[in-house]
């Protein structure tokens, strides 16, 4: 409709990777819907111009930990991690349980301005304090029958199952739990999201166990169409980089199979690793962020300064963050976008209800700075690429509601020499 919107955001890049969009458009808002995207969507109430400016679908991270204070020092907040840094939907990935759910529901979820879903963990334990005690999440810590009852009451929320796959878990309980998490899966018609690359700590005399190499075959034939891999370019041992540099020959048939890749972004992103996979022609479907309270400290407030924009302080992260990486390594920023939003809404089986700005959808819109100069990116083993571009959040509408990117959290790029 013309005239009549509530908000319209004017004149910005616009990328809808579900509609085939990408160029120069209006976006307008009414009644928390979206109501027209073209080139003229005419007046409204409020226009904001959004000039040299991204607008996107607005973007899920389909791998967050915002169970906070369950989680211990793991979870963060979920409206900074989500609306404050211009992501309107998160999913948590493994925070609650069949034993905790309730109560995310209603301390999480329920207050959160942001769009806050779940995949359940498969463990009763979830993840209380960020998954620090081991042994809790040996098979006897697997309740198939309670994970699936909090799962069918819970179907609004519930998106997939959480379990970890990895050479610390493999050298103590074998498969059993991986077997008992696809159980899950199966009973509640849901995906299973697995974690690759070391969690836990060896056993002792694990090491001639557990040959890494080995996890990813046992996994993969056991997964079905639409499960999950996760952390594909994890630094640590057991992910899609074998133990001689190369392609797990397994990815493929994985692939094959329509499994699919989530990013899974966190504390295990190497460039190396990143540059061996996608060099092989292995492209993620989704982008999860896996930020958590290990890998982006929360500041002080009273540390910073009125004048500063955004803080300064040591380890800071964000989704755009880890999509200007992405860019940096030579994927092409529509299908970065994809990575952010439609590709999401497959992975959860939302199509039509989020991941695009499709007239009559609710109005879920991030709109980013699309910067150019020169940046320093950092991963988690020190190595450096410069880059000419750098994405940064500046708002987002969450059902047709406005929110600034103004999350403490947010990282300032040093700038190239």
């Amino acid at each position: 409709m013309r005239g009549d919107a509530d908000i319209l955001l004017k004149g910005g890049h616009v990328i809808d990777p579900a509609q085939g969009i990408d160029g120069l458009a209006d976006v307008a808002v009414k009644d928390g819907k979206i109501s027209a995207v073209s080139a003229d969507a005419g007046s409204a109430k409020e226009t904001i111009d959004v000039t040299g400016k991204l607008v996107i679908p607005g973007m899920i991270d389909t791998h967050a930990h915002v169970f906070q204070h369950i989680g211990g020092p793991f979870g963060l907040n979920a409206d900074m991690v989500g609306v404050q840094s211009g992501v309107t939907t998160l999913v948590d990935q493994g925070g609650p349980s069949s034993m905790t759910f309730a109560g995310f529901r209603h301390y999480i979820v329920e207050p959160a301005k942001t769009n806050v879903l779940a995949f359940v963990s498969a463990y009763v334990v979830g993840g209380l304090e960020g998954h620090y005690y081991t042994e809790l999440y040996s098979p006897d810590g697997v309740d198939v029958r309670a994970t699936c009852k909090v799962i069918d009451a819970n179907r609004d929320l519930a998106k997939g199952i959480k379990a970890h796959a990895e050479i610390g878990g493999f050298a103590r309980w074998g498969m059993t739990v991986m077997e008992m998490a696809k159980e899950i899966s199966r009973n509640s018609g849901l995906p299973l999201y697995i974690h690759l690359g070391q969690l836990w700590p060896m056993p002792e005399g694990g090491e001639d166990l557990v040959d890494p190499d080995t996890i990813i075959p046992q996994v993969v034939d056991l997964m079905t169409e639409g499960d999950v891999l996760a952390h594909p370019f994890t630094r640590h041992p057991g992910g899609f980089v074998d133990t001689q540099g190369n392609l797990h020959a397994m990815v493929r048939v994985a692939l094959d199979k329509g499994i699919k890749v989530d990013v899974g972004h966190g504390s295990h992103f190497s460039f190396d690793m990143a540059r061996k996979v996608l060099d092989a022609g292995v492209i993620p479907n989704t982008l999860g962020a896996d930020m958590h309270g290990y890998n982006t400290k929360v500041p002080d407030p009273d540390s910073i300064k009125e004048e500063d924009h955004l803080f300064t302080g040591e380890v800071k992260f964000s989704m755009t963050y880890a999509m200007t990486e992405l860019m940096a390594l030579g994927i092409p920023l529509v299908d970065v976008v994809a990575m952010a939003t439609s590709n999401c809404a497959m992975m959860l089986d939302m199509v039509g209800e989020i991941g695009s700005m499709r007239p009559g959808m609710v109005a879920d819109v991030s709109v980013l700075g699309d910067e150019r100069g020169k940046w320093v990116l950092r991963d988690n083993s020190g190595e450096q690429v410069v880059t000419d571009r750098y994405l940064r959040p500046d708002f987002c509408l969450r059902a047709g509601v406005r929110y600034d990117a103004d999350a403490i959290i947010l990282p300032q790029l040093e700038a190239a020499a």
